[in-house]
């Protein structure tokens, strides 16, 4: 197998970014890895594209894999058949500083990690999603917010030599000839919205309360120090799906947004905050999220609630807990004594709340690759609890139904070995023509069960925002 080296295109980009997306939503299979909220490192890049020539699904250990129009359905191990199909392709990135330069992009759902440990079996999977969804793609457009610049990158994968660099130069002309569309795209706020009544809940406040109690009897009995707890909105889709995410990244721009099509009527339109983790030049890193604050009305009430987030001792202990949960995580595939916490708690702002963050590095150990590090740390620990398996057992027990997608993870993992993903929070999951928004918070020992309740309200203000509700659901 020869090294492809992609071609690169610098372009002029004339037209906002959700415009240039619009000549792709057609196409099979379109993604957008969206920076919303440009500004410093996390929000510096976006890619959106169309066509991957491989397209791989899995269901627990059934595998569906599409390529070259030949659909193969087997049993396997979902991480052995990633690895599988990541070792067939290589990339000499040379000096290029494009950090995505082909590869796969699509989500881990959260149930994936009963891939990893053995959990029961209780929630319902009415959704039916896969665990793995992921296109791989070869030609893609890459923007760089931070320079303002635009690139077009095709390497012509899956083929070699003198056919790859044939298709490569076709997917440059096949990219070109998008750029030139500018199609003109409605205002997102001219369709019509649904009422809160039309919101269907599957936890009332006094449920998700004695929900909250279970967790803290379980934290009394020392199973567990947190339990990542959450709950359901279900509701009508009355709009195309990329207007209400063009609405999304309006109301709740986010460095980790995405808007993935995959096929068979699943959309996810994620508006996420939070990196799962990040691999580039063997360096790892997860920036965990605790605590939330909304943000205030007046400029007064914005610091007053940034203040109280940040002197919260209850919210420092969550995300202290975490960190140590993502350092033994992260111990697990990175070199002895290499792992360290460069930021231990910082207050990062959000277009409608605040949050508490840490960052955690490490350095991978000779003979580890990306999947190694995806099988150790997925879940996000931000998202579960600690320790880790026995609060996914106690999540399995207090919620009604299974996350799919929600707190799994999107992204990218190149053919370089280089990965970036998010957890998938903020996200609404459009499966036909139903919406389904999940919202949820961290459970400890002096955890109020009203205050829990109302922060995944907040939480869920900007998803109910774009959809025009104003109020929340009367439960």
């Amino acid at each position: 197998m020869s090294c492809l080296k992609p071609l690169v295109e610098e372009i002029t980009l004339d037209c906002p970014p959700d415009q240039l997306f619009a000549a792709f939503i057609n196409d099979p299979y379109p993604f957008w890895l969206d920076s919303s909220l440009p500004g410093g490192e996390m929000g510096r890049w976006s890619f959106m594209g169309s066509n991957p020539f491989m397209l791989l699904k899995t269901y627990a250990r059934r595998i569906v894999l599409e390529e070259e129009g030949i659909t193969r359905s087997f049993s396997a191990n979902p991480f052995e058949v990633l690895r599988q199909c990541l070792q067939r392709f290589s990339l000499e990135r040379g000096d290029l500083h494009i950090p995505f330069l082909g590869g796969a992009v699509g989500f881990f759902s959260y149930d994936l990690g009963r891939m990893v440990e053995n959990l029961p079996e209780q929630t319902e999977d009415d959704l039916n999603v896969p665990d793995v969804y992921l296109g791989f793609y070869h030609a893609f457009v890459a923007i760089d917010h931070t320079e303002n610049r635009a690139f077009l990158v095709a390497s012509g994968h899956p083929l070699q030599g003198e056919e790859a660099a044939a298709k490569a130069s076709v997917g440059l002309v096949s990219l070109r000839k998008k750029m030139r569309q500018q199609l003109i795209l409605p205002d997102p706020w001219s369709e019509p919205e649904i009422a809160a009544a039309d919101i269907q809940t599957f936890f009332s406040s006094h449920a998700y309360g004695e929900a909250v109690e279970r967790i803290r009897d379980y934290i009394i009995a020392g199973d567990i120090y947190q339990a990542n707890m959450t709950q359901r909105f279900d509701a009508p889709l009355r709009m195309p799906p990329f207007q209400l995410y063009r609405r999304l990244r309006q109301v709740n721009p986010a460095p980790f947004a995405a808007y993935l099509d995959c096929g068979h009527d699943l959309r996810v339109l994620c508006s996420s905050p939070e990196r799962f983790v990040r691999l580039a030049d063997n360096v790892v890193e997860t920036r965990p999220i605790k605590g939330t604050r909304p943000r205030g009305k007046t400029p007064e009430e914005d610091s007053a609630f940034g203040e109280e987030l940040l002197a919260s001792e209850k919210d420092r202990a969550e995300l202290v807990m975490i960190i140590d949960l993502e350092r033994n995580d992260l111990g697990r595939v990175c070199a002895y004594g290499t792992v360290s916490v460069p930021e231990l708690i910082a207050l990062e702002k959000y277009a409608t709340v605040f949050h508490l963050v840490s960052t955690v590095r490490g350095q991978l150990a000779p003979g580890k690759d990306t999947v190694d590090l995806l099988k150790a740390i997925f879940p996000g620990g931000s998202i579960t609890g600690a320790p880790k398996i026995r609060a996914m057992e106690i999540i399995e027990e207090v919620e009604p139904v299974r996350r799919g997608v929600y707190t799994g993870s999107i992204g990218y993992i190149g053919f370089d070995g280089r990965a970036d993903l998010n957890i998938v929070i903020r996200t609404f999951i459009n499966k036909g023509d139903k919406l389904h928004l999940q919202v949820g918070g961290g459970i400890v020992y002096d955890s109020e069960p009203l205050l829990e309740y109302e922060e995944t309200l907040h939480k869920a203000k900007a998803l109910l925002k774009s959809l025009g509700v104003n109020r929340f659901p009367e439960v």
